[in-house]
């Protein structure tokens, strides 16, 4: 085997564990001085701005689609009043969380790549580090902070419309009874679904903030550069959710046993 192939095939573990080892010195960052609070509310707000709209818009069409897939195979068992419960338990437990890591990761994940890797191509890192001044603790770390913090407020965005979507949908299309839709709610779901939920959309949050900054900080090759470092750190990310939510949902269906109705 050439060296050449042998560089090949173990680049993707050399870019994982540069990617752990990035993610370390972030949460290292995490426990220095001084916060740059100004930095972080910024961050937070242009994540916002730039997924709230999008996320809304994402989260009909979810409660909507669930409601009725859900609604026509419990409707085929004869089970019509666990409706509004099976949907609550779909949105909350994973709908609302992978929609809104979807969109955090496609929006505000790109855009901090982008930021990033245009001050990495500009030069403007480097003279940060020749000031004395850690690009990770000055730049990264309210970045991530902002992109988690954002998640979790998504996710209860996600849930909410999505719920209401559900409802609106059973009760029109598939002519669901409102009161047993809003009174199945407990009858399957349970607050520590809500808890999971919300850990869920945390922990997408800090990945998608984490490898959106480890891409935006390693680009080259001038603006090209940029554009690929973004487009890789969205498909990486997409990956590592979708991952860690199998890994997530596995773990919680093992500690926490399901509710009977």
């Amino acid at each position: 085997m050439s060296t050449l192939t042998s560089a090949r095939i173990f680049a993707p573990v050399g870019t994982a564990g540069k990617l752990f080892a990035f993610g370390i010195d972030v949460f290292r960052g995490l426990f220095r001085r001084p916060f740059q609070l100004r930095e972080f509310l910024q961050q937070a707000w242009f994540i916002a701005s730039v997924t709230i709209i999008p996320t809304a818009l994402v989260a009909i069409p979810f409660g909507a689609v669930i409601a009725l897939q859900v609604g026509g195979l419990i409707k085929q068992f004869g089970a019509q009043s666990f409706t509004g419960s099976a949907s609550v338990l779909a949105i909350v437990r994973e709908a609302g969380p992978i929609a809104t890591s979807l969109l955090i990761a496609g929006a505000g994940g790109s855009a901090i790549a982008a930021d990033l890797g245009a001050r990495k191509i500009r030069e403007e890192l480097d003279a940060m580090m020749v000031l004395g001044i850690d690009p990770i603790q000055r730049l990264v770390v309210p970045r991530v902070l902002a992109a988690m913090l954002v998640a979790v407020f998504l996710n209860g965005l996600v849930s909410v419309v999505g719920v209401m979507g559900g409802y609106f949908f059973n009760v029109v299309l598939q002519n669901g009874t409102p009161g047993a839709y809003i009174a199945s709610f407990t009858a399957l779901a349970q607050l520590p679904d809500l808890y999971q939920g919300m850990v869920k959309a945390l922990v997408f949050g800090l990945i998608a903030g984490i490898v959106a900054s480890y891409k935006g900080m390693n680009a080259g090759g001038g603006p090209k550069g940029v554009g690929d470092a973004v487009n890789e750190s969205v498909v990486i990310t997409f990956l590592l959710l979708f991952v860690a939510n199998f890994v997530m949902s596995a773990v919680y269906m093992q500690l926490v046993p399901p509710k009977t109705g």
